[in-house]
C-alpha cells in the first residue's frame, strides 16, 4: 500500500480527497442539504478507495494515465459510494 502511496504522490491523495468531499458536498446538495457531513465522509471513502481497489485489481491504465484518469476514477467511485449509501441510509 505504501508503495502505491509513493506512486500516486501526496498531492494525488489530497486531490483525490478533494473530489470525494465536493462530491459529497453536491450529493447533500442535491438531496435538500441533509447530512452533508455524513454525505461528505461517504463520497471521501469511495473517492479515496476507487483508485487503490482498481490498482488492487491490476488495472495499470490508471499509472499510465496520470492524475485526470484517477481523478475520474475517484469521481466515479465517490458517485457510486453516495448512491450505494443512499438507497441504505435513506
Amino acid at each position: 500500500m505504501e508503495d502505491v502511496i509513493q506512486g500516486i504522490g501526496v498531492v494525488g491523495v489530497v486531490v483525490l480527497a478533494l473530489v470525494g468531499l465536493l462530491a459529497g458536498w453536491l450529493a447533500s446538495y442535491v438531496s435538500g442539504g441533509r447530512h452533508r457531513g455524513r454525505y461528505m465522509l461517504i463520497g471521501l471513502a469511495g473517492a479515496l478507495a476507487a483508485p487503490f481497489l482498481l490498482i488492487a485489481l491490476g488495472v495499470t491504465v490508471l499509472a499510465a494515465s496520470g492524475l485526470v484518469a484517477m481523478i475520474v476514477a475517484a469521481l466515479i467511485g465517490a458517485v457510486i459510494v453516495l448512491l450505494i449509501a443512499r438507497l441504505i441510509l435513506d
